[in-house]
Formats: structure tokens, sequence, C-alpha cells
């Protein structure tokens, strides 16, 4: 394990690794405040597609990790990005759990008659009549973007399957290819880093998922810290075929490896957030 160059700024998943079912893990909110205190930048990515940057901010707030709206990068948030550089006026039909319209900007939605399809979080929307007309829609030529690809996420009661359990089938079935804009992919994470003014390789990201959040982050240039909260499983990190940079036990052991790194010679600048 290795880490890529003086660690600036932290990038923080949020499901699984500050709350879970929005309750804090346990040191969470006091580690955030510790790493922010030490001047560090900072982000929260997460590919929750069911609430705006502002109702995110403002959970975690209610759970005392005090976070501002601006410093919320949601999957809605990039692909709004990508969809208004890629498809500029075109009509959009967003497949997705929850009233997400605010972080959209620009985008112009169009259910009827769309130019393109989004597809977000997975939910009761996800029904079969919904997930043919996708299909139906890329065998015409519409192209298909999806927020993120995210297998599952955690919640009080378990697992739940997210849209990324859909894609390879709706692929198959439209025989034509979904471009991903969060994670896993790497654009999300270089754009995390980007807007807090950072190289990749300055970034650390903290995330629950192997695939998904660290290793993706780690070939995008980022350090990569697995945390053994929320989905994650003992047995998904013995079978995987590559290791992260780091595993922790949770986020309130954070501060203690960046201190560790620090010693080591990674001496941290300090920055403002985003």
């Amino acid at each position: 394990m290795s880490d890529r160059g003086r660690i600036r700024g932290v990038l923080y998943d949020i499901d699984g690794v500050l709350v879970i079912s929005w309750q804090e893990i346990e040191g969470a909110a006091a580690a955030v405040r510790r790493i922010r205190d030490s001047g560090l930048r900072r982000a929260f990515l997460t590919n929750t597609t069911s609430r705006t940057c502002a109702e995110i901010a403002e959970r975690l707030c209610d759970t005392g990790i005090d976070v501002e709206p601006t410093e919320i990068v949601t999957a809605a948030r990039l692909t709004a990005e990508f969809v208004r550089r890629r498809y500029p006026g075109a009509g959009v039909w967003l497949l997705n759990h929850g009233d997400i319209a605010a972080d959209l900007t620009g985008v112009t939605l169009d259910d009827d008659q769309p130019d393109v399809v989004v597809i977000g979080g997975a939910g009761p929307e996800f029904t079969h009549p919904a997930l043919s007309r996708v299909a139906e829609l890329m065998l015409d030529g519409v192209p298909v973007v999806a927020m993120h690809s995210g297998l599952t996420w955690a919640t009080a009661e378990g697992l739940r399957i997210d849209a990324g359990a859909y894609l390879p089938g709706l692929e198959a079935a439209g025989n034509a290819r979904i471009e991903v804009v969060g994670k896993p992919a790497a654009p999300g994470f270089r754009t995390c880093a980007e807007l807090m003014g950072l190289d990749p390789a300055e970034v650390l990201m903290i995330g629950d998922d192997l695939h998904s959040d660290v290793l993706a982050a780690q070939d995008a240039g980022l350090t990569g810290v697995l945390v053994r909260t929320g989905k994650f499983r003992p047995g998904v990190l013995a079978s995987a075929e590559r290791s992260p940079d780091h595993v922790l036990d949770s986020v309130a052991a954070l501060p203690d490896l960046l201190a560790d790194l620090r010693a080591a010679g990674e001496s941290p600048v300090t920055g403002e957030s985003v």
C-alpha cells in the first residue's frame, strides 16, 4: 500500500461512513470537526439521489456534522453538469426515487418525448413498465445516462438494491451502452478534486464500498480508505484481487491516520473547502 502524495483534502462518502439512515455513526461528527480544524480541504461525495444538496447538508447538521450545501457533491449535481455539457438543450426523462429537481439546474425535464433518459437512484419508480420503456427508448437510439452504478446502499433495516443492479440488463435489452457519471466512474472523483482546487493525488477518499468508493477512487489517482461500517462486508475485502490503501474500523480513526501520514512526511497544507 502506498500514498500518492501529500494529503491536502478529504473526500467523504456519506451513507455508511458518516451516517446510517441519517443517524450518526459513533465518532463521525468529532472526526469531521477535528479534520476541518486541521485545515484540510473537504467535500462530501454521495450517490444519494433522493435528496438535494441543501437537504443533505441540513440532515448532516442535524446529526452534529456541520457542513454547507456547497460542500455536498451529489450524483445529481454531477449529472446535471454532464447533461448540460454533452446534451445542451435536451429534454430529459428522469427515472429516479426522490425529488431532486433543485440540483438539476439548467436541465429541461420532459417525460413524454425525451431526448435523453437519466437514471437515478432505485426505488418504487423502477417498475416493469418503466424499465421496459427505458430499453425501448435505447433501441430507438435515445441515449441513457446513469447518475451512478452503485449496487446497494445501507439502511437500518439492511442492504437495498440500487440502480447499478439494473444497468447491465438494460444495456443488453437496449443494445446500447449507458454512460455513468457518479461513483464509481472516475470523472466524479476528479471533479470533486477540482472543486477543492486540488490534484487527485492530494485527495484522500474514505468510503464503505470497496469497489465503488475506494478502489475506484484509487484508479482515479486518489488515496483510498475503506471503513468497516455501513455496507462493508469482510468477505468482499478478503476476496478482492486488489487492496485499499488503508482500512479503518470507522471514520473516527481517520484523524489519527492523517496524523500518521503527516508524521511520515506528508504534511497537509491548509486551504478552503469547496
